[in-house]
């Protein structure tokens, strides 16, 4: 797999590059945050490892720039560890952070979670960012789901656990599957949680939601979208 690291540090970028090199990742190497996203437009990238302070183009800005056209996983990397550089980090697109110093081996734990997380939900095959089954459209870049052309509108744990079923089209998720994967976080009673949203669900995407043609059960298993 292809991982970007931004750093106007080179030493740090090498560094990080050695420990990359090492679990048998590729690396590409940027210096600020325009070389990044030059590099991200020109290569096939899984995940992008970004510092905050850069010059010409910071980290916070770049990413909100990566986060207009990609959805591959981002992690911001600063000196700062302050809760408010974080909170702006996520709040413009980032999925991690971890501050410098940083062990080695907390890093490389990062990059493999958010890559597993990312290739669960065949993100990294996405160009297009539009999913589809049948009439069931969703358009991950505009956050829009259709069906048979009339826009649906849905919450974004509704919206979060339709994604991830129709992303993966005939795939049978359990319950306590769709809750890690949706909710982060370990599942615990998650049963009626689930239930909930996915009764709401068939409620704005089927005709008729008690036998819907989308949304499906797998008794004893979990739910699918089935495919067309």
């Amino acid at each position: 797999m292809n991982i970007l690291v931004c750093d106007d540090d080179r030493e740090i970028v090498e560094a990080i590059n050695i420990y990359l090199s090492s679990e048998g990742y590729q690396v590409f190497k940027a210096y600020n945050g325009l070389d990044a996203i030059n590099l991200l437009t020109e290569n096939e990238i899984q995940l992008v490892i970004m510092d905050i302070m850069m010059p010409h183009l910071d980290g916070l800005r770049a990413t909100n720039r990566i986060r207009a056209v990609k959805n591959v996983p981002i992690i911001m990397l600063s000196a700062k560890s302050e809760d408010t550089d974080k909170i702006m980090g996520l709040n413009v697109g980032a999925d991690d952070y971890i501050t410098k110093p940083f062990n080695p081996l907390e890093l490389i734990a990062r990059v493999k979670s958010q890559l597993r997380r990312y290739t669960s939900l065949g993100s990294i095959t996405f160009e297009s960012d539009v999913y589809q089954s049948g009439g069931l459209i969703i358009d991950d870049r505009k956050k829009e789901v259709s069906v048979d052309g009339e826009v649906i509108r849905l919450t974004p744990i509704e919206y979060n656990i339709l994604k991830l079923l129709v992303a993966n089209v005939g795939k049978v998720f359990s319950i306590d599957q769709i809750y890690e994967r949706v909710w982060n976080e370990p599942a615990f009673k998650s049963e009626n949680t689930v239930a909930v949203h996915i009764r709401r669900i068939r409620q704005k995407i089927e005709i008729n939601p008690k036998e819907p043609r989308y949304l499906k059960v797998v008794w004893g298993v979990g739910y699918k979208v089935k495919k067309y």
